[in-house]
């Protein structure tokens, strides 16, 4: 058995400028900026002044969107569970899963990080 919930969205924007563009997101949103660089890749997450809402906005190098994260405490059991419904992976990482579903949205699996986790995760089979 694992478990597996959403964990929150990503904005990836095509920019050489990231401190502009989580600027925009942080004021279109209404959230304040916390700075952090993780693996390589640089990321600000937008602070939840309800602390509901985990949002990032990151640097990348394909065209900007926004996708979303599935946090599991057994990535390789959530993808088997979601290839049953249909999605492939695209790329399989050191820490997480790009993956894509039927109707073509990319998404994530990565490790559980949430403080409610445990309480709030669906159990799987």
């Amino acid at each position: 058995m694992h478990k597996s919930k959403l964990a929150g969205f990503i904005i990836d924007c095509h920019t050489a400028d990231l401190r502009s563009a989580s600027l925009f997101w942080s004021e279109a949103l209404g959230m304040p900026t916390h700075s952090a660089t993780s693996a390589g890749n640089q990321y600000v997450q937008l602070l939840d002044p309800n602390s509901q809402l985990h949002i990032e906005v990151q640097q990348v190098d394909h065209p900007s969107r926004v996708h979303l994260d599935i946090e599991t405490n057994d990535i390789a059991a959530e993808v088997k569970r979601l290839e049953r419904l249909g999605a492939k992976v695209i790329k399989l990482l050191k820490t997480w899963c790009v993956m894509k579903a039927p109707t073509g949205q990319r998404f994530c699996v990565v490790n559980n990080s949430s403080p409610n986790f445990e309480q709030q995760a669906t159990a799987w089979d």
